[in-house]
């Protein structure tokens, strides 16, 4: 699961030594934004030695490079690729050759390092109009290594001309868009930062509209927001109790050769299955399931 994805700057080495205390589900390690023009190097040098020595608990290490229109992304990937990062993060994303362009680059890093091929994967964040409408030739521009796509809500709203809103009105539109091409191109989705760390009410409902659109998760700046985030992704003990119900029954049925069949008084057939077993296997993520499916 993706559903935390923590942002943490690589210019920090005491931040970065420590960040996977909060239990993020991932760590996005900034070489980016988050890092001074001038800083660049020192960020890359605490970086490295922080992914060679730190033990992270299982937490995801994702590496947030600097743009394609930059001097610094190939050292960036040399230096992730080098450290073992789990994945790379690829700035201002635009088109399905800025993916295969950051992939070639990891390619020739593995090699240099002798890092195992295909250990690197990537994912991209969205964050003009034509990364939004080239999203799925995106997000299938590297099936062996894309996990996702992320829409940057600051930059997105910036090219739409217009701002934050309650609700959320000005980024339907992109993520909607953005959502229907990784659901179609079998990758995750994640929605962008709320940056307004003193409205938690805010946050808390902006990650539920996230949830019912259908994003695997979110991008964050702060620990406090983590547990917001994982408790809304989590499933109800509801959800899990119909879940079990139908995956149970869905086993008993088609073992006789039944195909359609009640559950609760509902009709149930195989298009309801994986949409079970989902949320079985995020009860069980989560630590809410104790069943035995």
């Amino acid at each position: 699961m993706r559903r935390s994805m923590l942002f943490v700057s690589a210019q920090r080495p005491a931040l970065l030594k420590d960040a996977y205390v909060y239990k993020p589900d991932s760590l996005l390690l900034d070489l980016e934004d988050a890092v001074a023009e001038n800083q660049k190097d020192a960020a890359r040098f605490s970086l490295y030695h922080a992914l060679k020595t730190v033990d992270y608990r299982g937490v995801e290490r994702v590496v947030r490079i600097n743009g394609l229109d930059t001097p610094h992304w190939k050292e960036d990937i040399r230096v992730a690729v080098a450290g073992g990062a789990d994945a790379v993060r690829i700035s201002k994303c635009e088109k399905a050759d800025d993916v295969r362009t950051v992939v070639r680059h990891i390619e020739q890093a593995e090699e240099e390092f002798g890092a195992e091929r295909e250990q690197t994967l990537v994912m991209a964040a969205l964050e003009s109009p034509l990364g939004i409408l080239n999203a799925y030739e995106i997000c299938t521009a590297c099936p062996e290594r894309m996990i996702g796509v992320a829409i940057a809500g600051g930059d997105f709203r910036k090219s739409m001309q217009t701002r934050y809103y309650p609700g959320g009105l000005e980024m339907l539109g992109g993520r909607s868009n953005m959502l229907l091409a990784a659901r179609a191109a079998g990758v995750q989705c994640f929605d962008t930062v709320f940056t307004n760390l003193d409205d938690m009410e805010g946050f808390r409902a902006e990650v539920e509209q996230n949830k019912q659109m259908g994003f695997d998760g979110k991008s964050l700046i702060s620990p406090r927001q983590i547990a917001v985030v994982h408790e809304v992704f989590a499933p109800t003990q509801k959800e899990i109790l119909e879940a079990e119900k139908i995956v149970r029954a869905w086993r008993e049925n088609s073992a006789l050769g039944i195909g359609v069949f009640t559950v609760d008084g509902k009709m149930i057939d195989i298009a309801f299955i994986p949409g079970a077993e989902r949320v079985i296997m995020m009860a069980k993520a989560s630590g809410l399931y104790r069943g035995d499916l």
